[in-house]
């Protein structure tokens, strides 16, 4: 089982993690629904694709903060990477869109929000998180992050904040604050690709180990510090290091890492464009159907 057997329940499923995202679940449901029916029954209520898409989302931020998924990710590149990818280029969307626009709009129609309003410049939002995100894998940044949890909790909180303001730019969950048109949001997907390539590609053709903490023990254990209780050196008493628990070796699982994420990235990048494409062409042939209301049109 990858090693996780070596490890104690708390360790793999994190139990208060699992009841403040269950609280989150509930306080969700409780605001699509006994909140909506007395505050603003007009409302559209939530479907349940969105339903579905808002759980989804709560489920998986769990397992790769919470679960095993989060410990998986101190042991193998991969499973790290599969852990970022799932928390800043699927939750986000799928968060945006299971949440109804009257939510959205309640929360963020208060005038205090708009001193903020510059930081939601579509061209700020890509560049925050891409740039984040690219330096977040540069070698020293990520294994001093890694190794020094306050760092690390405050760097991941950042990172999962420019994520939601950049796919924000791509799902519009409120239609009416769009700044970008249907053609404009298809380009700023592209853009996004391209500017995670050069991260994904110094990971994949990387010809030696990147990261101490999945080389080094006396790096790994500091880093391990964030998963176990207690004293993490005790770890090197019975195991020799991250190696113990690699199933490949360290150069393999870096760059299958930096294929997860490419191709977690093109599979999510391929699915919003699809739907910004349906979104678009069902709005043009919406506008084609509509009755001509020029009085002058006319047989001579």
């Amino acid at each position: 089982m990858l090693g996780l057997q070596y490890f104690r329940f708390e360790e793999l499923w994190t139990p208060m993690f699992l009841f403040g995202m269950a609280a989150i679940v509930i306080l969700y449901f409780y605001l699509i629904g006994p909140w909506r029916e007395k505050h603003d029954p007009q409302a559209p209520p939530a479907t349940r694709l969105q339903k579905t898409m808002f759980v989804s989302a709560a489920v998986m931020l769990y397992l790769v903060h919470g679960g095993p998924f989060n410990l998986l990710g101190h042991l193998m590149f991969t499973f790290h990477m599969i852990n970022m990818s799932v928390s800043y280029l699927v939750v986000p969307p799928l968060v945006l869109l299971g949440i109804p626009s009257f939510l959205w709009i309640k929360m963020f129609s208060a005038p205090f929000w708009r001193r903020f309003s510059f930081m939601m410049h579509p061209i700020m939002c890509l560049v925050l998180f891409n740039v984040l995100f690219s330096v977040y894998h540069v070698p020293i940044v990520h294994d001093y992050v890694m190794t020094h949890f306050a760092v690390h909790r405050l760097y991941y909180l950042i990172l999962l904040i420019t994520s939601f303001m950049m796919w924000w730019q791509i799902t519009v969950p409120v239609p009416e604050w769009a700044r970008l048109t249907d053609l404009k949001r298809m380009a700023y997907v592209f853009a996004n690709g391209m500017l995670l390539t050069p991260a994904c590609a110094l990971i994949i053709f990387a010809k030696s180990s990147m990261y101490a903490i999945y080389s080094d023990p006396n790096v790994w254990v500091t880093a391990m510090g964030y998963c176990v209780s207690g004293d993490p050196a005790r770890l090197l008493e019975s195991f020799s290091g991250p190696q113990f628990f690699n199933l490949m070796d360290v150069v393999e699982d870096q760059q299958l890492g930096g294929i997860v994420m490419k191709f977690v990235q093109e599979i999510m990048y391929g699915i919003i464009l699809i739907y910004i494409f349906k979104q678009w062409f069902k709005r043009e042939h919406t506008e084609d159907e509509l009755p001509n209301s020029n009085p002058n049109t006319g047989t001579a």
